[in-house]
């Protein structure tokens, strides 16, 4: 038997439960990972409190993230006791995921933990992180330079945010956050920025085209966040977007892109392929230190997750929210 948080859907509500559950009732995989640790996430929060079409079916034990040991493998890559993450693939909404204390997964699925990281800390990248650097490699890939000017990230305070500017920051890029949280100033710079701004500057409709501010943007936020964004972006600068914490709506123009070059590039994490997966981890593994990331971990355990789903999505969670799956 194993602790889970299992959910089911009845009248179409969404019901969350800590339960019980037994090997037998894993879905199919190649390989049984014993979990240590997982993350709290938006999508995450979403899931378990039945505000988002997250999950695909039902039942579900949610959670997009986990750090364990192979415990068994029918696949010859993967042996008992081997450290790995996994990271999307669609766990906690079409696969169960990593908010139980063991999971059964396709092995094409796993990744080595990167020595660098414990279980612990390599949950306070996840998703979140790993999204963060998959932003910082497609802006490297535009050309984007150290020196090149401010490089903007938008819901800074937020999970993906704190690893974005800290590896921005390590980069040596000039960082500007921006927060809803003044009280997180002098924690953001601990992380990297060179300065902070208040999100009201970005929350309201803007102009069309605005005062070329940005070299590079990391957006967490989108809504009208993205598009005074992209409004205020250089000649040839780069946008990367890749959340929706104020809106999945785009209220810009075309006019950035088509009268100073601007690029867009959208990022999804959930299905990025093995290389990619493996060069963005050695990123981080490289330019965030372990230490780094303590100064962005909040700890709960297993038990505490239902209720502190409202106060993440109500946006009173700093930084990354990492979960102890054996308390």
């Amino acid at each position: 038997m194993f602790k889970a948080l299992l959910l089911t859907q009845e009248d179409r509500q969404t019901r969350a439960a800590l339960v019980d559950l037994d090997d037998a009732q894993l879905p199919e995989g190649e390989v049984t990972v014993k979990v240590e640790y997982s993350t709290l996430n938006y999508k995450d929060a979403l899931a378990v409190t039945g505000r988002g079409a997250i999950v695909r079916t039902w039942p579900m034990v949610p959670g997009i993230d986990l750090a364990g040991t192979v415990e068994a493998s029918t696949d010859p890559a993967w042996r008992a006791g081997d450290p790995v993450v996994v990271t999307g693939w669609g766990l906690g909404e079409t696969h169960w995921g990593g908010l139980a204390q063991k999971a059964r997964l396709k092995a094409g699925w796993l990744l080595r933990r990167p020595a660098a990281y414990t279980a612990r800390q390599s949950m306070a990248i996840a998703t979140a992180g790993f999204t963060a650097a998959l932003c910082v490699m497609a802006l490297q890939r535009h050309g984007l330079q150290p020196g090149d000017g401010e490089v903007l990230v938008t819901g800074a305070a937020g999970g993906v945010g704190s690893v974005a500017v800290a590896l921005l920051g390590s980069l040596g890029y000039t960082v500007v956050a921006s927060t809803g949280r003044p009280q997180e100033a002098d924690y953001l710079r601990s992380l990297g920025a060179a300065r902070c701004v208040d999100r009201q500057e970005f929350t309201q409709p803007g102009k069309p085209l605005q005062s070329e501010r940005w070299a590079g943007v990391v957006d967490t936020v989108g809504s009208h966040t993205l598009a005074n964004a992209c409004a205020a972006t250089r000649w040839n600068g780069a946008v990367a977007a890749c959340g929706l914490a104020q809106g999945a709506d785009f209220p810009g123009t075309v006019m950035p892109f088509i009268l100073r070059g601007v690029t867009l590039y959208g990022i999804n994490s959930v299905f990025t392929d093995h290389d990619t997966r493996r060069r963005a981890w050695d990123l981080l593994a490289q330019h965030v230190p372990a230490q780094r990331l303590e100064a962005m971990i909040t700890e709960i355990g297993l038990s505490e997750v239902i209720g502190y789903c409202p106060k993440l999505l109500a946006g009173q969670v700093r930084g990354r929210t990492v979960v102890d799956v054996w308390r």
